[in-house]
């Protein structure tokens, strides 16, 4: 009996290898029984007939597992929206790092195989939510998989904030902004900014200020129900904005309020067996292996 009954496939249009890898999946799918859904856009790529063509939320509503073919980035897009969704996720890498993304398209049969056949790990990863209030109206909102960034829309501007946590005040900054990370986010853009990384399953979020007009400032782990609320002064320029995982901006103006806190969806990704964060870690990473 089949654990998984019909496999989504999702990828970069534009990219040769990710289409490449799909044609073969989908290939090897359908000569063992399993219905296939193709991402719109890469169907029409591929030239594939409308029966196996669907958007991604007809995708995340029918399939019981969809498998995202390309990197981090385009995992994190597709993970925003799956994530509303009772399905599981498995990543390809046809990126760079791939922390996300965990089997190789030059490697890829064998362990998919011992997935299809329920031999695998499971594990939930938490999404935030993020929403922007003007006067007290919710303007707008999004979710992110990484981090939801607050900054100015010019470079090297600095702009000025208070953070309140559970509405607490927790302190006020001149910056070039603020970070707000997930666990999963917390080898992404928080890293290069001296952030902590958290393993993926802790329930917590980081806050890393982005160059603070301070020496005194530093990155700070918070209770991952936390309500995140920065405030920002009403002196600011008004090109301010957040970033949710790099992708998608929200405008924000002078005296805003930010809101952020744990979305309530979360994103099930499926391992092999063999997963191991800390083999991820030395190897994206370039961390030295044992010596004894």
């Amino acid at each position: 009996m089949q654990m998984y009954k019909t496999i989504g496939l999702i990828g970069k249009p534009d990219h040769e290898g990710a289409l490449a890898t799909i044609a073969a999946l989908h290939h090897y799918l359908e000569n063992n029984n399993y219905r296939v859904m193709i991402e719109k856009s890469v169907a029409e790529k591929l030239n594939k007939d409308d029966q196996y063509s669907f958007v991604i939320t007809d995708i995340g509503e029918q399939a019981d597992l969809a498998i995202v073919v390309g990197g981090d980035g385009y995992m994190l897009g597709a993970a925003r929206v799956l994530s509303c969704y009772d399905i599981g996720v498995i990543g390809i890498n046809r990126g760079n790092l791939g922390f996300l993304t965990d089997l190789s398209p030059d490697n890829l049969i064998e362990p998919l195989e011992a997935i299809l056949d329920g031999r695998s790990k499971t594990e939930q990863r938490f999404l935030i939510h993020t929403e922007v209030y003007r006067h007290g109206q919710l303007k707008s909102s999004n979710s992110a998989m990484n981090e939801a960034v607050l900054h100015p829309g010019k470079v090297a501007s600095m702009m000025e904030f208070a953070v309140y946590i559970d509405g607490v005040f927790m302190f006020s900054q001149r910056s070039d902004g603020l970070i707000v990370s997930t666990p999963t986010g917390s080898t992404a853009y928080s890293m290069s900014a001296g952030g902590p990384i958290l393993t993926p399953t802790l329930n917590a979020l980081t806050l890393v200020p982005m160059f603070p007009h301070t020496l005194s400032s530093r990155p700070i782990v918070v209770d991952g129900d936390s309500e995140i609320k920065i405030v920002t002064a009403m002196d600011n320029h008004e090109e301010l904005q957040v970033s949710c995982d790099g992708h998608v901006i929200l405008a924000v103006m002078p005296g805003d309020e930010i809101v952020i806190k744990k979305s309530k969806f979360t994103l099930r990704l499926i391992h092999p067996n063999d997963h191991d964060y800390f083999n991820v870690l030395r190897t994206k990473l370039s961390w030295g292996n044992k010596v004894y």
